[in-house]
C-alpha cells in the first residue's frame, strides 16, 4: 500500500468517528434548526424596527374635490398605480376623496391631525392651480398627487380617463445572459457561497481544543500520523457540513414548488455565464475547496489553544477575516477585470468565492482547473503546517516524562 493511500485511509477512519460522534448528538439537531432560529430572531427584530420607524398602512392621500370630480379622480389613480409595482415600498399609499367644506386650506391642514389615518399629502384647489401640502414623510405622495391633478385635467379635457391606446405587453426571454444578468449571478454566488461557510466553517475552530483537554488527541497521535488526523478531521466535520446544506436544500427546492405561479415568476431569473449545468457543479466543488481551506485554517489556529476563553477570544478574528474575503470576492464579482479580481481569484482564501464570481460573468472554463488545483494544494500546505505546527508547540509542550512516551509511541 502507498504511503498516500495510506494516510487517506487513516483520515476517513478519524473522519468516520468524528462525523458519528458529531451528526448522532442531540446537539446536532440544534445546529440544523438553527436557521429557524435565525429567521424568527429576524422576523421579531423587523417587527420591532417597523414599529420603531412607524407603520405606513395608516398612511393615506387626501384629494379635496367636488364629488363630481370623483370617478376622473379615481380612475387617473388607477392608472398612474400601474407604473408602480402591485406590492411593495413604492406603491402610493390609497387615495381618499374629501367634499370641500368652508376653507379648503384648514380642511386640509386638519387632515394631518386626525387620529384616525396618517395623512401623507392633501390637495386642494383647482386641478389647473392645486396647491399641494405634505408631511415630512410624504415628498413621493406629494410628486403623485401633483400629477394626479395634471393627468385628471387632460382626462377632463377629452372626455374619459380611459387609456386612448390598447398595448399589447410580452415578455422575453433572453438566448443568453445580459451583463446584468451575469452581475447579479456572479454576486450572489459569491453572497451564498459565503453564507455557508461563514454559518459551517467556524465550528473547525473548537474540535482539537475539546480533544486536547480530554487526552484523545494523544492516542490518535500515537496511532497515526497528525496529517491524517486534521484531514480527518476535516473530511469528518465537512461531511456534516454537506449534510446540513443537503437538508436545508432539499426544503427550499421542495418549498419553491408549492408556490403559486405568480409567486415564483416574480423571482428574478439569473443566468450564468458559464450554463446551469457547470456553474452548478463548479459551486460545490469551491464550496468543498472554500470550507477545507477556511476549516483547515481554523482547526490549525483552535488546535494551539486550551481553554474556552481563547476559543472564544478567537472568534472576533475569525469572523473579521471571513468578512475581509467576502468583500475582496464581492469587489472582484463587481469589476472582474481589475486587478482586485486577480487579487482576490490568486489569494487561497478568497480565491474559492472569486472563481464563482467569475463562473457567474465570463464563459471560460480553463481557469477553473487552475484555480481548484490552487486551491487544492494550498489545503494541503495549510494541513501540512498545522499538523507540524501542532506537533512541536503543544505535543512536545508537557513534561519529559509525557514527551517521551509520546515520541516513542509516534
Amino acid at each position: 500500500m502507498t504511503g498516500f493511500a495510506r494516510t487517506l485511509r487513516q483520515a476517513l477512519t478519524v473522519a468516520r468517528r468524528d462525523f458519528t460522534a458529531t451528526v448522532f448528538t442531540p446537539t446536532f439537531l440544534l445546529f440544523l434548526l438553527a436557521p429557524v432560529l435565525m429567521i424568527g430572531f429576524g422576523t421579531v427584530g423587523g417587527i420591532g424596527a417597523q414599529s420603531i420607524v412607524g407603520d405606513d398602512s395608516q398612511m393615506k392621500m387626501v384629494v379635496i374635490a367636488p364629488q363630481s370630480q370623483a370617478p376622473v379622480l379615481l380612475e387617473t389613480d388607477k392608472q398612474l398605480r400601474k407604473l408602480f409595482p402591485k406590492k411593495g415600498d413604492l406603491t402610493p399609499p390609497p387615495l381618499t376623496i374629501a367634499e370641500p367644506t368652508g376653507d379648503p386650506a384648514a380642511q386640509a391642514r386638519a387632515f394631518f391631525d386626525n387620529e384616525k389615518f396618517d395623512a401623507a399629502a392633501v390637495l386642494l384647489g383647482p386641478l389647473d392651480k392645486p396647491e399641494v401640502l405634505y408631511a415630512r414623510r410624504g415628498w413621493s405622495e406629494a410628486q403623485f398627487l401633483s400629477q394626479l391633478a395634471e393627468q385628471t385635467l387632460r382626462a377632463q379635457r377629452i372626455g374619459s380617463a380611459e387609456p386612448l391606446a390598447t398595448v399589447t405587453q410580452t415578455v422575453v426571454k433572453r438566448g443568453q445572459a445580459s451583463p446584468g444578468g451575469r452581475g447579479q449571478a456572479a454576486s450572489i454566488g459569491v453572497f451564498a457561497m459565503f453564507f455557508i461557510t461563514l454559518f459551517l466553517s467556524g465550528q473547525a475552530v473548537g474540535t482539537m481544543a475539546e480533544e486536547r483537554s480530554n487526552k484523545v488527541i494523544e492516542i490518535l497521535a500515537a496511532a497515526v500520523p497528525l496529517e491524517s488526523v486534521f484531514f480527518g478531521k476535516l473530511i469528518g466535520m465537512f461531511g456534516a457540513a454537506v449534510l446540513f446544506v443537503l437538508f436545508w436544500a432539499t426544503i427550499i427546492i421542495n418549498a419553491t414548488r408549492l408556490l403559486p405561479p405568480e409567486v415564483a415568476g416574480s423571482f428574478p431569473s439569473l443566468v450564468a455565464a458559464i450554463g446551469a449545468p457547470v456553474y452548478a457543479v463548479l459551486f460545490i466543488l469551491y464550496f468543498t475547496m472554500a470550507y477545507m481551506l477556511l476549516g483547515a485554517m481554523f482547526l490549525s489556529i483552535g488546535a494551539q489553544t486550551s481553554t474556552q476563553r481563547e476559543l472564544q477570544m478567537l472568534s472576533l478574528p475569525i469572523t473579521i477575516f471571513q468578512m475581509m474575503m467576502f468583500g475582496l470576492a464581492l469587489g472582484a464579482a463587481t469589476r472582474p477585470d481589475s486587478w482586485i479580481a486577480t487579487a482576490a481569484q490568486l489569494f487561497p482564501f478568497s480565491s474559492p468565492f472569486a472563481m464563482i464570481g467569475m463562473a457567474g460573468s465570463s464563459p471560460a472554463i480553463w481557469p477553473h482547473l487552475l484555480a481548484l488545483a490552487w486551491q487544492a494544494l494550498w489545503v494541503a500546505v495549510i494541513i501540512t503546517l498545522g499538523a507540524r505546527w501542532f506537533r512541536r508547540g503543544v505535543l512536545k509542550s508537557g513534561s519529559p516524562k509525557r514527551r517521551t512516551k509520546i515520541e516513542a509511541a509516534a
